[in-house]
């Protein structure tokens, strides 16, 4: 399994892929068996905005139902054909956004922003970035009202520049004025499909406004080199990207 030339000029054009059903049902079945009994036997509704900022079913993120996610259904190789060499993954992160009805005002919308980068529970000097994050949905996405991640296409150039131009170690901005502003596209899916995108592109989450929860699992993939070069990769938008860097639609081949 590997991405063809028309998936790279699309990831290098827009910063983010999407491949439909990648992981398989069973594979979903048990990740999701595991999420839902966390979800409804352990949780609390004074867990939510903690578990929002990091992971919820924190118990569960080193499980080998989760992990194989990435590792056994090809997204690792996928991963590897974007970023060239990738490091180990050992840790899976379940976002759920709650239904609002269910927990009125307990998980508020997620402004846009860059994982990692002056996080408001984090020291703003304190950075926590990778290369690539890689998404797998694992409940119906089929309606933006369901909690959906926004992403703003092409905007890892653009955060690319502020952060060379503008932006400096410790500022508490996340993003410039002008993608604040945005509210990106929705990625909306089915269980199984899975979003690859780079860590520069900007996003944001909606509240769940329907009846059940928005589940998500996430991989934060990176180059073996990243952690040596978080502040030049995020300058370099193909720092991590060896394969793209330099490449024009032409050099893709099959």
């Amino acid at each position: 399994m590997s991405l063809t030339a028309e998936e790279k000029v699309t990831f290098k054009r827009d910063g983010v892929l999407i491949r439909r059903g990648l992981v398989k049902p069973d594979q979903v079945k048990q990740a999701v068996s595991l999420i839902d009994e966390s979800y409804r036997r352990e949780m609390t509704p004074d867990d939510i905005p903690a578990y929002s900022r990091r992971t919820f079913a924190p118990e569960l993120g080193d499980r080998a139902e989760l992990l194989s996610l990435y590792t056994e259904t090809g997204a690792d190789r996928l991963a590897g054909d974007l970023l060239g060499d990738v490091g180990p993954v050992t840790t899976a992160q379940v976002q759920i956004r709650v239904p609002e009805g269910e927990f009125p005002g307990v998980q508020p919308e997620k402004a846009m922003h860059v994982d990692g980068v002056s996080c408001p529970h984090l020291d703003p000097r304190e950075l926590r970035t990778f290369s690539l994050l890689v998404g797998v949905v694992l409940s119906d996405i089929g309606d933006p009202r369901c909690g959906a991640l926004h992403y703003l296409p092409g905007g890892h150039v653009t955060m690319a520049r502020w952060f060379a131009d503008e932006w400096s170690l410790g500022m508490t901005e996340q993003v410039p004025p002008e993608i604040d502003r945005e509210h990106g596209i929705p990625f909306l899916g089915m269980p199984g499909d899975v979003l690859l995108m780079h860590h520069l592109v900007p996003h944001m989450v909606a509240q769940n406004l329907m009846p059940f929860p928005r589940v998500m699992a996430y991989f934060r993939v990176s180059h073996p080199a990243h952690a040596g070069r978080r502040l030049e990769a995020l300058r370099d938008p193909w720092l991590d990207y060896a394969p793209l860097a330099g490449a024009s639609p032409s050099t893709f081949q099959e």
